[in-house]
C-alpha cells in the first residue's frame, strides 16, 4: 500500500483530493495532508509517504527549494505539482529537479488519475528490476546482493539527484554567504532549503570538501578582509560586524584560516 501525503493552502483542494479520489484503485491510501510548505515537510518527515501531492505556490515557501529537498532526501519519492502557477520556466526547473508530474489548476480528474497511475508505475519499476535479456540475468546473478541493491539505487532518479543535490548546496552557500554574520546554525541553513541539518551537512561536505563551521568561517574571513581594508575600523569592531562576539576566537580562526593575524593582513595590505 503506498502512502500519499497532500499539501496545499486551499482546504477544497486537499478536501477534494482526500475524498474523491479513488485511492485503492493504485494500492494508495492518504497518510495526510498539510496546508503549507513547513507543516508538509513536517509530515513528510513523520509519515514517509511514497507520493506526494503538493502546490508550490504557497504562503512562505519556496517551492522549488522544497521540491529539491525531497528528491534529494527522500530520492524514490514521487511527486506531483498540482498548481495555478503558470510560469513556464518554473514547470521546467521544477521537472529538471525531479518533479514527476506537473498539472495546472484546474485539473480535470483524468489528468489527476494519468499521474497518479504513471508515478505507481514508477514505483512498482523501482522495486522490480525491468525484464532483462537472458544473458544480462547471467551476468546481474554473479553480482553480490548488496552490489545489486547498491546499483539500483543508483540509478533511479540518478540525474534528478545530481540535479537536486546541486540545487540545494548551491542555495545553502549562498543563504551561508549572506548571513554569516548572524549568529547562524545549520539547521537555521536546513530549513532554507526544506532538508534535514544531517542530511546538509553531507551534502556540503561531499560537494565542498569542507564542514558547515569551515564554510561559515571561511565567509566571515573574506568579509573581515574587506573590512580590514578600513583604517577607521578597530580590529574588535570588525570581529563583532563579520559575527564574533568574542575577539579572540576571532583572532584565533583569522590566523589559523589565513596564517598572519588580523593585524599583519591589515599592514601588509
Amino acid at each position: 500500500m503506498y502512502k500519499v501525503a497532500i499539501i496545499d493552502d486551499e482546504p477544497l483542494i486537499v478536501e477534494g483530493l482526500s475524498r474523491t479520489m479513488s485511492w485503492e484503485k493504485w494500492n494508495c491510501q492518504v497518510a495526510g495532508f498539510a496546508y503549507d510548505g513547513r507543516e508538509g515537510m513536517e509530515l513528510i518527515r513523520r509519515e514517509r509517504p511514497d507520493i506526494v501531492v503538493t502546490d508550490i505556490n504557497m504562503p512562505e515557501m519556496d517551492g522549488l527549494r522544497m521540491i529539491a529537498g525531497l528528491k534529494s532526501e527522500f530520492p524514490e519519492m514521487q511527486i506531483i505539482i498540482l498548481t495555478g502557477y503558470r510560469e513556464f520556466e518554473y514547470a521546467r526547473r521544477a521537472i529538471e529537479l525531479g518533479v514527476s508530474r506537473f498539472l495546472l489548476k484546474p485539473s480535470k480528474m483524468n489528468e489527476l488519475e494519468e499521474a497518479i497511475e504513471a508515478v505507481t508505475n514508477r514505483l512498482e519499476q523501482s522495486v522490480m528490476p525491468a525484464t532483462m535479456m537472458p544473458e544480462e540475468v547471467e551476468e546481474e546473478e554473479e553480482k553480490p546482493e548488496e552490489e545489486k541493491v547498491e546499483q539500483l539505487e543508483e540509478e533511479i532518479d540518478g540525474a534528478d539527484m545530481n540535479e537536486a543535490n546541486s540545487f540545494i548546496v548551491k542555495n545553502a552557500l549562498e543563504y551561508i554567504r549572506d548571513n554569516s554574520a548572524e549568529k547562524l546554525r545549520l539547521t537555521d541553513v536546513a530549513d532554507q532549503v526544506y532538508v534535514s541539518q544531517w542530511h546538509l551537512s553531507k551534502l556540503l561536505n561531499k560537494h565542498t570538501g569542507k564542514t558547515f563551521s569551515e564554510i561559515l568561517n571561511g565567509a566571515r574571513m573574506d568579509k573581515s578582509k574587506e573590512l580590514l581594508k578600513d583604517p577607521s575600523l578597530r580590529i574588535c569592531d570588525v570581529a563583532e560586524m563579520v559575527g564574533f562576539q568574542d575577539l579572540a576566537h576571532f583572532s584565533r580562526v583569522f590566523k589559523r584560516m589565513e596564517g598572519m593575524s588580523a593585524n599583519e593582513y591589515r599592514n601588509s595590505h
